[in-house]
């Protein structure tokens, strides 16, 4: 999962990325509003932390452009506590949530799993198809209850396909949701992952749609 955090605080840019990161997610990062967003309106994001007192553009602002524009991914809104205002705008504009600071970067976290549940159409921390649970909460996956040991890479790409179960996801579609911008997009990582997954998990667990790319069916 790829997720955008366009926050000023370098500090607080900086903590809110490591711990997404140490969640499992690839994180691309904003200062300003008018760079967050350009990639926003560039980028696919599966959920995007976005401060709403930006320089140069702020959080409200950016959140109804995108919108205006059709970029329908969630937003998780960073507001000051004593600024309820701020969270009202914010809904109306098109956030979908929204955590006054400061914060616990705990809450951070299950408010975005939340949002890339809610967007898969998926109520439970855990995705269970078949033989195999992901639990999203704890970064973990099992097969008939045996835990199964994953690289972040093999773990990221499994997730992904899990959410959007019986989906056909091209590589490119997996590329840019697992990878940051600076990533080599004309690679077969993809592939070789896909492989090395295959080898884990049951047979035909992850289908091959010729031409068109993957899918976790049901089971």
């Amino acid at each position: 999962m790829r997720i955008l955090v366009v926050e000023d605080d370098v500090d607080l840019n900086r903590q809110v990325c490591t711990a997404l990161e140490d969640s499992g997610y690839v994180v691309d990062k904003a200062f300003d509003g008018e760079e967050g967003h350009f990639l926003g309106d560039t980028e696919p994001y599966d959920a995007v932390v976005l401060d709403i007192g930006l320089p140069q553009k702020d959080g409200i602002s950016v959140i109804e452009e995108w919108r205006r524009a059709g970029r329908n991914m969630p937003v998780l809104m960073l507001t000051a506590r004593d600024r309820w205002s701020d969270k009202v705008q914010g809904i109306d504009a098109g956030a979908d949530d929204y955590v006054a600071k400061p914060f616990h970067m705990e809450e951070v976290l299950a408010r975005i799993r939340a949002l890339v549940r809610r967007s898969a159409g998926i109520a439970s921390n855990e995705i269970e198809i078949g033989a195999v649970r992901l639990d999203t909460a704890g970064s973990k996956v099992t097969v008939d209850g045996m835990a199964l040991k994953l690289t972040s890479h093999e773990f990221r790409l499994l997730s992904y396909l899990m959410h959007h179960q019986e989906k056909v996801i091209s590589r490119t579609e997996l590329t840019e949701h697992l990878y940051d911008q600076d990533f080599d997009r004309d690679s077969n990582t993809i592939e070789v992952f896909v492989g090395r997954l295959r080898k884990k998990l049951p047979k035909d667990f992850i289908q091959t749609v010729r031409g068109l790319g993957y899918k976790v069916a049901k089971q």
